[in-house]
C-alpha cells in the first residue's frame, strides 16, 4: 500500500534520492529545502508500507508572472511503482493545493520532448497543452514541450471558496476560547 501526503523536511534526502535514481535532472539538496520553505503546501511524496518514498512532486509559485500560477519543478515514481497512477496522484495533490492555497489560474512545466511516458502522462491523463517548445532547455541540449493546464473557473472558485470558509472557521475557532474567556473574566468581576 502507498499513501500520497504533504513532503516534510525530513523526507527531503529520500526524495532527491527517488529523483537521483528516476531522473536525469538532479538538485542539490539546498534546492529541495529552498522549495519546502518556499511552498510546503506543494511538495508530495508517495510513501510505501515501509516508509520509503517511492515517488515525489516538488512543486511552487511562479512569483515574477503576471498571472498566479504554479509550476511542476519535478516528478518522478520509482520504476518499481510505476503504473499505479502515483504520478496522476502527486499531481493531482500539487495542482489542489495550488488552487486552494494561492489562487492559481494554471499550473505550467516543462517536459523532454523524447518522454513519451512523461508525455502522454501529461496530455492525455492531466490535460495539460503545449504552450511553446524551448529549443536547448536541459544541460545536455535537448528541446523541452513548455506546457500548461489551465484550472476550471468553476473549480477555480470552489477551491477559493473552501480557502475563505477555511480560514473564516480557522478564526472564529481561535476567538471561541478568546471570547469564552473574556466572559469568564467578566462573570467572575460580577460576584
Amino acid at each position: 500500500m502507498v499513501c500520497i501526503r504533504q513532503a516534510t523536511v525530513e523526507d527531503l534526502l529520500q526524495m532527491q534520492r527517488c529523483n537521483l535514481l528516476c531522473l536525469p535532472e538532479n538538485y542539490q539538496l539546498k534546492y529541495y529545502f529552498y522549495h519546502v520553505l518556499s511552498w510546503p503546501q506543494l511538495l508530495y511524496v508517495a510513501e510505501d508500507y515501509d516508509g520509503r518514498i517511492v515517488g515525489y512532486v516538488l512543486a511552487k509559485m511562479e512569483e515574477e508572472s503576471a498571472e498566479v500560477h504554479g509550476h511542476i519543478t519535478s516528478l518522478a515514481v520509482a520504476r518499481t511503482h510505476r503504473k499505479l497512477g502515483l504520478a496522476t496522484k502527486l499531481m493531482s495533490a500539487a495542482h489542489r493545493a495550488m488552487q486552494e492555497v494561492f489562487g492559481a489560474k494554471y499550473s505550467s512545466l516543462h517536459v523532454r520532448v523524447t518522454n513519451r511516458g512523461a508525455f502522454h502522462l501529461y496530455t492525455q491523463t492531466l490535460q495539460y497543452k503545449i504552450h511553446d517548445t524551448e529549443e536547448k532547455y536541459y544541460a545536455d541540449g535537448e528541446d523541452a514541450f513548455a506546457m500548461r493546464k489551465t484550472f476550471p473557473v468553476d473549480e477555480q472558485a470552489a477551491a477559493e471558496k473552501a480557502a475563505a470558509t477555511e480560514a473564516t472557521e480557522a478564526a472564529a475557532d481561535k476567538a471561541a476560547p478568546e471570547k469564552a474567556g473574556g466572559a469568564a473574566r467578566k462573570a467572575g468581576k460580577r460576584r
